[in-house]
């Protein structure tokens, strides 16, 4: 079972699964926090509760350290549920109900502190102009395609290769 005291003991090991350093997660933390915090406070407002509040089971995620770390594993290796499961204690179900519980929370914590990524195409040209130091290429392999029956229209989409790579 994953857990987090133990598994920032070995910041390799910690980066290879969740994506961060252990500095980096720690600085999401509080975010982390905050924006569960706000979620918990949403869900209190918006049901009739039949239990005082802390009572049921206690739940194996029962720190911000162990739910964020749930979730960045999850982004990171995206295991199955079940495995996701055996990783941190749980069922599938019950990783199943905290992978769509923790996402939006992680959502909050990143666009609180700014990091989520650039969604919109119209500004990719500013934000690549602030970086101007930096060099970007495209990765691609040829593949194969339909080409046209007529010979004239063929030409267009010859590569110059004379045989398919293994």
């Amino acid at each position: 079972m994953l857990i987090y005291t133990e598994l920032k003991k070995k910041p390799s090991r910690f980066l290879s699964v969740t994506g961060l350093t252990v500095a980096e997660f720690e600085a999401l933390l509080p975010s982390f926090e905050e924006a569960w915090k706000a979620n918990i406070e949403q869900q209190i407002e918006k049901q009739t509760r039949e239990r005082k509040i802390g009572g049921g089971r206690k739940p194996v995620l029962d720190s911000g350290e162990m739910r964020l770390l749930f979730i960045l594993v999850y982004f990171k290796l995206y295991p199955l549920q079940e495995t996701q499961g055996i990783l941190f204690g749980l069922s599938q179900s019950q990783a199943n109900e905290w992978i769509h519980r923790l996402t939006p929370i992680l959502r909050a914590a990143l666009g609180r502190q700014e990091l989520l990524p650039e969604r919109d195409p119209d500004t990719l040209k500013e934000v690549l102009a602030e970086y101007t130091l930096l060099s970007f290429t495209v990765d691609g392999t040829e593949r194969r395609r339909q080409r046209p029956l007529d010979s004239e229209e063929q030409k267009e989409y010859y590569s110059g290769k004379k045989k398919p790579t293994p």
